[in-house]
């Protein structure tokens, strides 16, 4: 029996691994899994050898501060894979802790196959780290088309598989007339995925949907939460005695929710890409805490964090980062946006070209594992 060690290092990986693990299983009966891995993952049968959570950290200084923990994790982990001594270790985004990972399992079984699942983002900042990559990495798997020359460069062998947030999956229709208002037009709030980022983020984002209630009245809010920050969200909202905002966590209501919704405000990251494909027009926002926020403006090359808007080197979803992230300046944009409809249609024009420039042929998930396929026949 062939055997796949999944190692992911947040919710985001975890969501994307079990897209590729969903279309291995439909072709391979008799593959044996272990992971680090999340929600997603579980429900498809694959055990973590840990909590996901135990190694989410955001930020420069949160990675600082948990040096020794971090250190100690990537051993570990190290040492379940060599244990576990799989055909191949698929890794998936998070670079920083899954390429430590790999490296090391390289080193010490040269024999156990990598193939890693989103290409660092060298086209940001540290490009450099390529040349290394070709140490430990048998295959590299892109997301985006443009990401091939910097690959090609070092000889390191990849493919362009597209993002399988941009695959139209068929969703199993439930009945939402006990979450949706038919008289009230909805408005989704993506908080962020980490607790660190939803600490940072909740709380703008309800002061913004009080000054919403103050203006207007048509409208609902909800946020898409995950598994692990639903309950503080709720608590949250409760707390501020909200009777028009929902929480979910539920993958499938929260795509429905979002296809209903006429607008969304988001934290920057791959989520706005589900927006994007679902044709919902946006902003995004993000705020950290300076040091870090100085480090990455002092390291990153792309003058925008929002991936539709580095393709385009200009703002098509506006972003609101750091000071601009504010309750006041997200209502502002927002409601600007919804008495423009005009400029609404032409953001989701904007992101429709964009995206049909860099979807893959099939989808994303069957390219993806067709690599990891033949790996295994090897």
């Amino acid at each position: 029996m062939k055997k796949i060690f999944i190692l992911t290092g947040e919710p985001s990986g975890d969501k994307l691994a079990s897209t590729v693990v969903t279309k291995l299983k439909q072709n391979h009966s008799n593959i044996e899994y272990l992971s680090v891995g999340g929600s997603h993952l579980n429900k498809l049968g694959i055990k973590s050898i840990y909590d996901l959570k135990e190694i989410t950290y955001i930020g420069f200084t949160s990675v600082i501060l948990n040096l020794f923990k971090i250190r100690n994790k990537i051993n570990k982990t190290v040492k379940e894979i060599i244990e576990f001594n799989p055909d191949i270790l698929f890794s998936v985004d998070s670079p920083d802790f899954t390429l430590r990972v790999a490296e090391k399992v390289k080193s010490i079984n040269p024999n156990i196959k990598t193939i890693h699942y989103v290409a660092p983002q060298v086209w940001a900042w540290r490009e450099g780290r390529v040349k290394n990559f070709k140490k430990f990495l048998d295959h590299v798997l892109l997301l985006f088309n443009f990401e091939k020359k910097y690959f090609d460069k070092e000889g390191i062998k990849n493919t362009f598989v597209g993002h399988p947030l941009l695959e139209n999956n068929e969703k199993i229709k439930t009945n939402l007339s006990n979450l949706i208002d038919n008289n009230k037009k909805i408005i989704s709030l993506f908080a962020g995925s980490r607790t660190s980022e939803t600490n940072i983020l909740l709380p703008i984002l309800l002061d913004f949907i009080k000054l919403m209630n103050k203006k207007f009245n048509e409208y609902d809010f909800v946020f898409h939460a995950t598994d692990r920050n639903k309950d503080l969200i709720k608590d949250e909202v409760k707390k501020a005695n909200f009777i028009n905002v929902d929480v979910i966590s539920d993958e499938n209501i929260k795509s429905q929710i979002l296809s209903n919704s006429v607008f969304a405000v988001a934290k920057s990251g791959t989520v706005s890409l589900e927006i994007s494909n679902a044709k919902v027009p946006s902003i995004i926002i993000y705020k950290m805490n300076f040091i870090n926020f100085f480090i990455i403006k002092f390291l990153v090359k792309t003058k925008y964090a929002n991936i539709i808007n580095i393709i385009n080197q200009k703002e098509i979803i506006p972003e609101l980062i750091q000071k601009e992230c504010n309750s006041k300046e997200i209502f502002r944009s927002v409601v600007y946006f919804l008495r423009n409809p005009e400029l609404m249609k032409k953001q989701i024009l904007d992101i429709n070209n964009t995206l049909n420039e860099i979807k893959s042929k099939t989808s994303s998930s069957s390219e993806a594992s067709t690599v990891v396929s033949n790996y295994l026949s090897t």
